[in-house]
């Protein structure tokens, strides 16, 4: 029996097939030191894993590298989540990295991704709890830390963009221990007060570790359970916590915030001005039209009108006229043909062609030879007249 011959592609793809068929290799957390780290320009990663124990070759794609909130960099320790496949042109297995993180915080990344898969299941998450942001607050509150960036650019976009709106800041722990319980006692200040039309909630960025407070389900809670619309600005525009899926509105970072809290008064103004323009050409288009419409109406004058009057009573009476004479001359017409009818039918024109009518004396007409008996009177009726007779014979 001869041996069965492969080419290296087959055999490359068979064993491809079979890593990507195998359930644990097609989710698989790993952990290493990254070596060989290269940043290409098209976007993607390239990295080399290493241990005491071995190296192995690994790939991020653009698409999932745009997620990282940290810079990965030769001797960073990391957790990586991919699946193990082969690249077949090199005839080598790699790891297809999809998700990675500093090793660090691997706790508490499991903790952020198991309680945003308990408050998702139970609702909180869902579009219809979303309440809507005012579009003209009159005051706007802030809950963050009473110094630093976040703050600062707050209140410099607000200012610029909306004057008008009052600004109220409960100063707040946003890191360390006591801080996810300081956020929450803020927000249900306000709720309690009813002193805000909107709120925002956030800090500027940090790592996973200074950004906890609003991973935790306590503030997650307050969140969702506020009477006030919250617009979630936490960190940097990749950074994403707990705060920000259960916020009615998430802005990318605090300025961000501030610029959806409140409107822009240049465009505020830019906008009225366009409506009233658009108005005081729609007011001069419907006082032309009045004016042309007066124009109209003045030329005419009520002696005008009920002369129009008398010239629409006198063709109606014409028309009535018309429409009598033309149903007495069919009436006419109708009665002369009946007339007709009768006069053939009468017995005064049978006498005028020639014939008479016998009658006796109480008037009753004899029509038979068999009515009469000798010595019998009776009168003749002719067309001139008529005459008694009597009968003779039998």
């Amino acid at each position: 029996m001869e041996p069965k011959i492969a080419t290296v592609s087959q055999i490359n793809g068979y064993v491809k097939k079979i890593l990507d068929h195998n359930i644990i290799l097609n989710n698989v957390w790993i952990k290493g030191e990254i070596s060989n780290f290269k940043h290409h320009y098209s976007g993607h990663l390239y990295i080399t894993l290493k241990d005491e124990g071995g190296v192995l070759k690994a790939v991020m794609f653009r698409g999932s590298a745009q997620s990282l909130n940290f810079e990965p960099s030769d001797g960073m320790k990391v957790l990586a989540r991919g699946r193990i496949s082969v690249y077949e042109a090199g005839g080598s297995y790699q790891l297809y990295i999809e998700e990675m993180i500093p090793d660090g915080v691997g706790e508490l990344y499991i903790a952020y991704e198991q309680l945003k898969k308990q408050l998702e299941e139970e609702g909180l998450f869902c579009p219809e709890y979303k309440k809507p942001i005012p579009r003209f607050p009159k005051r706007v509150g802030v809950v963050t830390a009473s110094t630093g960036a976040a703050v600062r650019d707050i209140i410099n976009v607000i200012t610029r963009r909306y004057p008008m709106a009052e600004i109220v800041i409960y100063p707040a722990q946003v890191q360390g221990v006591g801080a996810a319980e300081s956020v929450v006692k803020a927000i249900e200040y306000f709720n309690a007060t009813n002193e805000v039309d909107t709120l925002i909630v956030g800090r500027g960025g940090g790592s996973i570790e200074d950004l906890w407070a609003f991973n935790e389900e306590i503030t997650a809670r307050a969140i969702f359970n506020s009477n006030i619309p919250i617009i979630s600005a936490v960190g940097h525009e990749t950074d994403f916590t707990i705060a920000d899926f259960v916020a009615d509105l998430r802005a990318p970072t605090p300025s961000a915030a501030a610029e959806i809290a409140v409107p822009s008064m240049i465009e505020l103004r830019n906008r009225i001005n366009t409506d009233k323009n658009r108005i005081s050409q729609n007011i001069v288009k419907r006082i032309e039209s009045c004016k042309l419409l007066l124009k109209r109406f003045k030329m005419r004058t009520p002696k005008d009108r009920i002369d129009d009057y008398y010239l629409k009573i006198d063709s109606l009476v014409k028309s009535m006229d018309n429409c009598i004479k033309m149903k007495t001359m069919s009436l006419r017409r109708q009665l002369a043909e009946q007339a007709a009818k009768l006069d053939a039918l009468s017995p005064l024109q049978t006498l005028s062609r020639g014939y008479s009518i016998p009658t006796k004396e109480d008037g009753t007409v004899i029509r038979s030879a068999n009515d009469m008996e000798k010595g019998m009177e009776f009168t003749l009726r002719m067309k001139d007249g008529q005459t008694n007779c009597v009968v003779k014979g039998e």
